[in-house]
């Protein structure tokens, strides 16, 4: 692995002529755009995602791979469980190239209140079928991880989360969804909708116009841009997380864990991915200003690792130079960056590296075969919001997975699939309905483990 391998210089893979009418356009070409559109296809509709770059070239080949159930809001943990047992169908569908495979999750504790921290979390997820997580003691962690130097006092495990590889699994679930019927489309950015009789008409993208009488806005931290030149405004704002691969080194340890400094998962490659734990970085722009009331309360709540990094680089999407209006028939802040590639911190790469070479000396001091950052889009509540948008019937609404999309996305694809058809979603969506932000409810955040 000599770099990251998703850049808008890598030719598409999905080409060709637009249609001229669909009955559902999906914008944005990340795991939940790609699932959406995949369930939407095997209920017999005609599906068109477009991509202003690359499938998957942004936080979804990103991310650390963890398919998980341990540590989510109660209101996710049903949907997680889906989200496993269709990962494992997806995977049979694509004879095995998505990686997935069951390691087990570990967040390990240095200190009596990490303890309590997740006795918390534990008591209030109790009573879902298919969940195991459970509490382990200091012996248990070290039978767990042999060799390994740290202080842990226990940890929060679950043995039937999973993980997969997301830079293979998504293009992977891409040729299927195509094999299926959808029509992908990469470097073709949306301009914004087209409009009529104050509904959803269509989309106008940089090749033309599409006729659709359905929408799906999956655009990851381009989202609230993007609606933003409608006059709608949505509560997100977006995050730098830094993530390294290292050199294929011994098996130390099967599974992913995390404490309070690293975070790391063994990769198909005989690697790791290796992160600085919860650690994130905020750049201040606009829509920070605009959305301060709404985030205050997560802020409160403290917890939550973030640093500030000043203005955020030139054509990010809230950058202070960035257009926040355009017409259907000028170029976009989408066509200007194709690929959102946030540059990693390269001394909290090797910090990080450095750290799991000490943790795990069996590992032999890996090298870093690559680092790289993604932007993470995260809400005031760090829970998604899947919902249709009353200011623009038709449009359907799925972003801010503030980290959580690779593993949950494919339910939250079949979600999406079943509220666009006028179908029941199978779950209690009460929470992440968009309301919430604008209804009188208190933001309660999400679990902080």
């Amino acid at each position: 692995m000599s770099g990251f391998p998703f850049k808008v210089q890598t030719p598409p893979e999905h080409d060709g002529p637009l249609p001229e009418a669909t009955d559902c356009v999906v914008i944005g070409g990340g795991v939940i755009g790609i699932c959406a559109a995949l369930y939407q296809a095997r209920k017999g509709r005609r599906v068109v995602v477009l991509e202003k770059g690359r499938v998957a070239a942004e936080q979804s080949s990103r991310n650390w791979g963890w398919i998980r159930t341990q540590g989510r809001d109660v209101a996710e943990i049903p949907i997680s469980l889906e989200s496993r047992q269709l990962w494992r169908a997806l995977d049979q569908a694509c004879g095995g190239r998505l990686g997935i495979a069951t390691v087990g999750v570990s967040y390990l504790a240095r200190n009596q209140a990490d303890m309590a921290r997740y006795a918390d979390w534990l008591k209030d997820a109790q009573g879902f079928d298919g969940l195991d997580s459970r509490l382990l003691d200091a012996g248990a962690v070290r039978a767990m991880l042999p060799g390994a130097r740290g202080d842990w006092v226990g940890a929060l495990h679950t043995a039937s989360d999973m993980k997969g590889e997301p830079w293979q699994a998504v293009p992977e679930l891409a040729r299927l969804a195509v094999a299926e019927g959808v029509v992908i489309r990469e470097g073709c950015a949306v301009r914004c909708l087209d409009m009529a009789a104050g509904r959803v008409a269509g989309v106008m993208t940089e090749r033309g116009r599409i006729a659709a009488p359905d929408v799906v806005l999956a655009g990851g931290a381009w989202s609230a841009l993007f609606l933003g030149n409608h006059g709608v405004s949505l509560p997100q704002l977006s995050v730098r997380a830094t993530v390294l691969a290292t050199e294929s080194c011994p098996d130390v340890h099967g599974g992913g864990a995390t404490d309070s400094r690293i975070a790391w998962r063994r990769r198909a490659d005989g690697g790791y991915s290796v992160a600085p734990s919860t650690a994130s970085e905020f750049f201040i722009g606009p829509e920070a200003f605009r959305h301060l009331r709404a985030f205050m309360p997560l802020l409160r709540a403290g917890g939550f690792e973030v640093s500030f990094r000043g203005l955020p680089p030139r054509g990010h999407p809230d950058a202070w130079g960035t257009a926040r209006r355009w017409q259907p028939d000028q170029q976009t802040p989408f066509e200007r960056m194709r690929v959102l590639n946030p540059s990693p911190r390269p001394a909290r790469l090797e910090k990080a590296r450095r750290r799991f070479a000490d943790t795990f000396p069996g590992a032999g001091d890996p090298g870093m075969a690559a680092g790289w950052a993604g932007m993470i889009d995260t809400t005031p509540d760090v829970v998604p919001v899947v919902d249709h948008c009353a200011d623009l019937p038709g449009l359907l609404v799925a972003t801010g997975l503030c980290g959580h999309g690779f593993g949950i996305g494919p339910a939250f694809g079949r979600i999406v699939a079943d509220m666009v058809a006028g179908e029941d979603a199978g779950h209690d969506m009460t929470r992440f309905r968009w309301g919430r932000f604008s209804d009188g409810s208190p933001i309660v955040p999400g679990p902080n483990l």
